[in-house]
């Protein structure tokens, strides 16, 4: 078993240093969770005090010291504790100065989740992957909670940090379902608690503006299996080609795969079979229920993730009762294929939360093969230097020239020459717009020209920091052009 976990007492009276106090709320739980915990906190962030009102409104009546508007390089290493937000690369250079200090002094270096893992004692079912994290993260709180009335998703979320959570169920028996970043789980503490169950949904390029590569960026989120025991679990993707990688790691913990197709024979897992989910156990076959139904309303590619929160909580506990009328009640993520509007022949999907090229390419796959309808594609945004090829190639046979309008940035003049090198725009040249209403307005213009049935996509495939906050900035704002356009009460419809 995993050796038991240190007390937060030890925090009383310490320095902490909170490297980068954010706009997502990731910051701002982690200062207050210090200053609850006893420690003496100072914030600094390179963003000035404007900019993070709403972060700094948020931490009133919470005594800490700000150093905004640039950092200090003596903080780095006068604290006891440097506590990283997510978002700072590890070669930052003030960064460096605290790893070095920690070499010769009693300075540690954290984050949210290495805090988390080092002083909570509650059962975590840990999900991380490039796609389908946040959904299978969602839904494997949704089917828990038939049994476990508090359980609610929690880790890389503006709602619910993983600090937060700490605090509402410790002491509790009340599980912990945490989506991990590659970003959080760099600095898991060696030889301390990992996730009981661990998810690795699956693995594309991402951030690549941050690793030296992809097999750096496979390696953080291997980490989230790295400090597992005998006892614990690894959910893995037989049908994703980093599942190799994982598993040339030696995980400790009892492996199981999940697969679309029928498992090969002596793997352990959940796979589907003529359109009925199978579970296998030590050659022992379980047939459950169909997905037939489940494909259809919620699209091909969520049935991955639909196997991964299944197979997740039957390991977990195996008395949760798991059938088809709970998993089609299962709810859709916010700005993750969500259906924002619906009336007559119109249909919007805000999928804002598809920050790379294979999150836009399911999002086209998914509601651009219908008969008689058609997909107006508002896209674009920052690069992370990933490849937009196979994007280019997905939208030249799913949507037509006049129908793409793309917002400027740097992933965008990418796209566009992806795009190019396949005469897409041969008869209808492609224009980038600078603003995000702009694209909306065209979108609607072009929606009222028509009586055809129509879907307003906005999937980006890209980040969004040359224009927004983040993509939830990006979602929000979104929602509020379309309302407005629409003239619509508020009510969304469901999916």
């Amino acid at each position: 078993m995993a050796n038991k976990p240190e007390q937060t007492t030890y925090l009383k009276g310490k320095t902490a240093l909170v490297m980068g106090l954010g706009l997502h709320g990731g910051g701002v739980a982690t200062a207050a969770w210090l200053v609850r915990h006893g420690a003496k906190v100072t914030v600094t962030d390179k963003r000035d005090k404007q900019l993070l009102a709403s972060s700094v409104r948020a931490l009133k009546g919470v005594p800490v010291r700000y150093k905004l508007g640039g950092h200090d390089k003596g903080d780095f290493t006068s604290h006891d504790i440097v506590v990283v937000n997510p978002g700072v690369p590890q070669k930052n250079e003030y960064l460096a100065l605290a790893e070095k200090a920690a070499k010769s002094k009693t300075i540690s270096i954290e984050n949210d989740a290495s805090l988390f893992f080092r002083n909570s004692d509650a059962a975590v079912i840990g999900v991380t992957g490039t796609r389908g994290k946040t959904t299978t993260t969602l839904w494997i709180a949704e089917l828990l909670k038939t049994k476990y009335k508090a359980v609610r998703p929690s880790g890389n979320t503006p709602e619910n940090a993983l600090l937060k959570e700490f605090d509402r169920v410790q002491g509790s028996s009340t599980p912990v379902v945490a989506e991990l970043s590659s970003w959080q789980l760099e600095y898991l503490p060696v030889s301390k608690r990992a996730p009981h169950v661990a998810v690795i949904t699956n693995l594309y390029p991402d951030h690549l503006n941050r690793y030296s590569g992809i097999r750096a960026y496979a390696s953080a989120k291997a980490n989230i299996f790295r400090h597992q025991h005998e006892d614990d679990f690894l959910v893995l993707n037989h049908d994703n080609e980093w599942t190799q990688f994982f598993l040339a790691k030696k995980p400790k913990g009892i492996v199981f795969f999940i697969s679309t197709k029928t498992l090969p024979r002596g793997m352990n897992g959940l796979f589907v079979r003529n359109e009925k989910l199978v579970f296998r156990f030590d050659g022992m076959e379980q047939q459950l229920f169909s997905v037939k139904r489940f494909i259809r309303e919620r699209g091909a590619h969520n049935l991955e993730n639909l196997l991964a929160a299944l197979l997740a909580v039957k390991l977990f506990d195996p008395t949760v009762r798991l059938n088809e009328k709970t998993v089609l009640a299962l709810p859709t993520p916010r700005m993750r294929q969500e259906v924002v509007y619906q009336k007559k022949n119109l249909t919007v999907i805000n999928d804002s939360c598809a920050t790379s090229p294979d999150g836009t390419i399911a999002a086209i796959k998914r509601f651009a093969g219908q008969k008689n309808h058609r997909v107006i594609l508002i896209c674009g945004g920052t690069d992370k230097e990933l490849e937009f090829k196979e994007l280019a190639v997905v939208i030249k046979k799913h949507i037509l020239p006049e129908n793409i309008l793309l917002l400027n940035g740097s992933a965008t003049t990418k796209l566009m020459s992806a795009l190019h090198a396949l005469a897409y725009d041969k008869k209808c040249p492609l224009v980038a717009y600078d603003e995000l209403p702009l694209c909306v307005k065209i979108a609607m213009v072009e929606v009222k020209n028509q009586k055809q049935k129509t879907t307003i996509l906005f999937s980006p495939g890209a980040a969004s920091f040359e224009k927004f906050l983040h993509e939830f900035d990006r979602g929000e704002k979104f929602n509020r052009l379309i309302k407005k356009a629409t003239h619509n009460s508020g009510s969304h419809a469901k999916q």
